[in-house]
């Protein structure tokens, strides 16, 4: 497929950028991103930051292992601040033997750290903050190897701060037997299988859970990873349901910061803002924030926080935070049931259609990607706004 045209992406970006606001979350995907010129890559990145999106590239990573180099220059002229990096087994032809035709996901796990080893050195070398997260597509035949990769993922949790799992949907476009038949609490069983410590019951994980849009479409759990020398990380929710000074934390933030993003801000940017929350309600903090964390610290070190906090401070042990998700994309067949519907009106996933933002579901299952693809192909090109997700892509 050729490449949806630059001003095409940044019409896009102009799109989208009354739905998601100041500092939203906008994804450069489809097909591989990785593969266009790369003074388009920096251009695109650099537009992005100018609308005020905070622009996440989408990629299988291997363009990295091929160009070194490369992710430090996105870094030092696009600006890029967080990169998504796809592994998994139904992926063919990677770079080296071990990979190309990988079959399980354990066979997966070095290269995993090697992705991890690449972000930590970018990091290095620029001097500059890069988010990195992984994604996994799920099907029947790799179901049984999420608990290898989370087990992998969490012990680089310092490079990697999110997992993020997308089960395959049945949408027409893939071989028959492919898509569905893996559901929302079948994954997570086989994701808390992979931590270690209370999170390894998915009942008491679940607790931890929040969603965006409809409950059926996003699940996550933040969570910090605790490692100590010599034994493997332990992941703690961040909150527990049913828990009343979790839940008053936790609800409390929101509504009194749900509209604070740190996410551009320099560190003094950062300090500042955080100062100025503590003074818009310090009694909020006082009684509600520090006794939460103080309780937070006691969960994770049952011999106390201040000696959890001695530990830290040594660097006998590490604290990251980590973040575990599903994405739940719905067949044709759903899509048309009074859940379906009920979902695409609660969509936070959506692509600039016309004058309407079209849910990422419906671009996949009801062929709206294929008459996009059809007009790259045509003569007369695409729409200025167009009707799915070409390379790279938006979302909210």
């Amino acid at each position: 497929m050729p490449p949806l045209p630059v001003e095409a992406v940044k019409a896009q970006m102009r799109a989208l950028r009354p739905l998601l606001g100041n500092n939203g979350n906008l994804q450069l995907t489809d097909g591989e991103v990785t593969l266009r010129p790369e003074d388009e890559l920096v251009e695109l990145l650099r537009y992005a930051d100018e609308v005020g999106h905070v622009p996440m590239l989408m990629t299988h990573g291997d363009s990295f292992r091929r160009r070194p180099g490369l992710l430090e220059r996105l870094m030092e002229q696009g600006g890029l601040r967080e990169i998504s990096i796809h592994v998994d087994t139904t992926m063919r032809g990677r770079k080296g033997a071990a990979y190309k035709d990988a079959r399980r996901e354990e066979e997966l796990n070095p290269l995993r750290e090697e992705f991890a080893q690449v972000i930590r050195y970018a990091r290095k070398a620029t001097g500059r903050p890069l988010v990195a997260a992984t994604t996994m597509t799920i099907d029947r035949d790799n179901l049984e190897g999420v608990p290898a990769a989370v087990r992998c993922v969490v012990k680089n949790a310092d490079a990697f701060k999110m997992l993020s799992f997308q089960p395959m949907a049945q949408v027409g476009r893939t071989r028959d037997g492919l898509g569905g038949g893996v559901d929302v609490e079948e994954l997570w069983r086989q994701a808390a299988k992979g931590l270690d410590g209370p999170a390894s019951d998915v009942a008491h994980l679940l607790r931890g859970q929040m969603w965006l849009g409809h409950q059926d479409c996003n699940r996550y759990v933040h969570g910090f990873a605790l490692s100590d020398e010599g034994r493997d990380p332990v992941f703690h929710p961040l909150w527990l349901e049913g828990e009343a000074g979790d839940e008053k934390a936790i609800l409390g933030y929101l509504e009194r910061y749900g509209g604070a993003s740190f996410r551009r801000d320099t560190a003094g940017e950062a300090r500042t803002r955080l100062l100025a929350m503590v003074a818009r309600a310090p009694l909020f903090w006082l009684h509600t924030v520090l006794p939460f964390f103080w309780e937070k610290a006691r969960r994770m070190a049952p011999e106390g926080p201040m000696a959890l906090a001695v530990r830290l401070a040594t660097g006998r042990a590490r604290l990251q935070h980590f973040n575990i998700v599903s994405h739940h994309f719905m067949s044709r067949e759903e899509i048309l049931t009074p859940q379906g519907k009920e979902r695409l009106d609660l969509c936070v996933f959506r692509l600039p259609l016309g004058d309407r933002f079209v849910s990422m579901c419906e671009v996949n299952a009801l062929g709206v990607r294929d008459r996009f693809y059809e007009e790259i192909r045509s003569a007369s090109g695409p729409a200025p706004l167009p009707s799915s997700s070409a390379e790279p892509t938006a979302r909210a």
